[in-house]
């Protein structure tokens, strides 16, 4: 590859600096005075309870952390839920904890939107999910967005449902603040329930719904306390003092749980490094994201002691494929090269990050042999887009592009994608786009997701009238209104990227994923799929 930046990436550290910055925030939920509230009446905070939750120093991999931050005038950070992949008692677990500082835990319409996403997570990998619900219903005001559609609240609750009778994965909820109304069938639909005195009340309403509806006055905790409901009711099943004795009852409960026969996709336990630090990215990736920098080196960084064995390297090199390991575990690599690729046979260079016909011929073979052989796909992304123009039609692009696209959509393995600069056009579809249900979607800071460039977008829209002065002002406006959307901050979101990750943690994420994917052995597509149903439960 020639015409490699030597420029210090000073963009991919800015980039960075401003996410974390943006995340620090974040993760303060309601603010300072809202956090001591929670406090003061004996409970912790989401955070608190998914940190308690998880094994001490274990990677953990938050889904979702920017979804709706900038909505609602920045009144709902994190739409208010907490949903992290994580490890309980050493085995992948999803938590999904309401943030009762925020609007007390109340269920916006990108709440839905992420619980549905943490379900489907538990589902497609068959681990268990934990709830720690803390939620005063839904938020009344955005109840438009959140009770009907095929995608409304209710899809959770026969996402509940399909885990429990049909896929066996275990769910557990704990009642560790408010749980009332529709919400109460969560933890109702869960395989067993924990609640704590004194703080938990769970009810189809509550106390001044009781007395609108019926005129009767009854105390909150009588009507759907803990103890009311592990006594009375018998509708929970463990009641624990208060909530750190909550979360020790629950991590005996996941310990007590039998593991799957997965397939072991790792190789012996060892002390994995990768070829590069990590603090090399940042000199790799150019300040310019349309300039030139070599993905073998950016891999390097990610993989085992840098180790990649190529696939077909003297063909179509402007798409790499290869096996390597990430923490031990193997995966298939395929990645986006950047910059102009000379052709080893004299012919005519390429540009990187451009899928051509022979490019997306050999993809497509690598996908289907590795599905084949059970090899999870990770897909890195830097793609622009298929070449187009007259010599990319008559040699059958299309044609092409569809099988890459069908074996891509179609393999059975897990796919989790990392999104490095450019996820455009159909490039970005083939490279395993999040409309195709790749298990897990990574981007860093840098990462522009789009249906093309800004520029290139700027130029089909305008052609001729760039340079004139009447269109000077909407040119200009589109312009800014695509770096606006481009950012991968706009993607985070919107729910588009499961999670926002800094070239340090990409490996400890990646082997998390990879952990957590290769759980179930059975196929990887779409939300998750029924095992054989018998005449019984048909």
């Amino acid at each position: 590859m020639t015409g490699s930046s030597t420029s210090n990436s000073n963009r991919l550290r800015e980039l960075t600096d401003e996410y974390l910055e943006l995340a620090i925030r974040l993760r303060q939920g309601g603010g300072a005075a809202k956090i001591d509230k929670q406090h003061k009446q004996g409970k912790l905070t989401a955070r608190e309870r998914v940190a308690k939750l998880s094994d001490p120093d274990s990677p953990s991999l938050e889904i979702g952390l920017l979804v709706a931050y900038d909505r609602y005038d920045g009144a709902a950070p994190a739409a208010g839920v907490v949903t992290v992949l994580g490890t309980v008692q050493n085995r992948p677990v999803v938590i999904v904890a309401n943030d009762a500082t925020v609007k007390a835990g109340s269920w916006w319409p990108e709440t839905i939107k992420k619980i549905l996403r943490a379900q489907e997570i538990a589902m497609r990998q068959r681990i268990p999910i934990v709830y720690l619900v803390d939620s005063a219903g839904v938020n009344l005001p955005y109840q438009g967005g959140v009770f009907p559609g095929q995608y409304g609240a209710a899809r959770i609750f026969y996402y509940n449902s399909i885990m429990r009778r049909y896929l066996h994965v275990p769910q557990i909820s704990a009642v560790m603040g408010q749980c009332i109304a529709g919400g109460a069938y969560l933890p109702a639909l869960s395989d067993v329930i924990f609640m704590v005195e004194g703080t938990s009340f769970m009810g189809l309403g509550g106390p001044n719904l009781v007395k609108g509806a019926t005129g009767q006055d009854v105390d909150g905790e009588v009507l759907g306390g803990a103890r009311t409901h592990t006594v009375t009711s018998h509708v929970a099943h463990y009641r624990a003092e208060n909530d750190d004795d909550c979360i020790e009852q629950i991590r005996a409960y996941v310990d007590r749980l039998p593991s799957h026969n997965a397939r072991e996709h790792r190789s012996s336990a060892g002390d994995y490094q990768p070829g590069s630090p990590a603090s090399k990215l940042y000199e790799l990736l150019p300040r310019d994201h349309r300039m030139a920098y070599d993905m073998r080196e950016v891999l390097a960084c990610i993989i085992d002691e840098g180790r990649f064995e190529e696939f077909q390297p003297d063909i179509a090199g402007e798409m790499l494929c290869g096996h390597c390991t990430i923490e031990g575990y193997q995966v298939a690599v395929i990645a986006n090269q950047r910059g102009i690729v000379k052709d080893p046979s004299g012919g005519v260079p390429r540009f990187g990050g451009i899928v051509y016909t022979e490019s997306a011929e050999k993809v497509a073979y690598f996908i289907e042999t590795a599905s084949r052989q059970g090899i999870p796909l990770l897909f890195v992304q830097d793609v622009s887009g298929f070449m187009v123009g007259p010599e990319a039609e008559h040699s059958g692009i299309i044609r092409s592009g569809a099988r890459f696209v069908e074996a891509m959509a179609t393999a059975v393995v897990p796919k989790i994608v990392l999104t490095v600069n450019h996820a455009s056009g159909a490039g970005y579809y083939a490279m395993a786009g999040q409309g195709f249900d790749p298990d897990f979607v990574l981007s860093w800071p840098t990462g522009r997701m789009g249906v093309m460039e800004g520029e290139s977008a700027v130029t089909a829209v305008f052609g001729g009238k760039l340079d004139d002065p009447e269109s000077a002002e909407a040119v200009d406006k589109m312009r800014e209104d695509y770096e606006h959307q481009l950012d991968a901050k706009f993607a985070g979101a919107r729910g588009f990227v499961d999670a926002i990750v800094t070239p340090e943690e990409t490996r400890d994420a990646l082997a998390l994923t990879l952990r957590a994917a290769t759980q179930y052995d059975g196929p990887h597509l779409g939300a998750f799929v029924l095992p054989p149903l018998d005449a019984r439960q048909r």
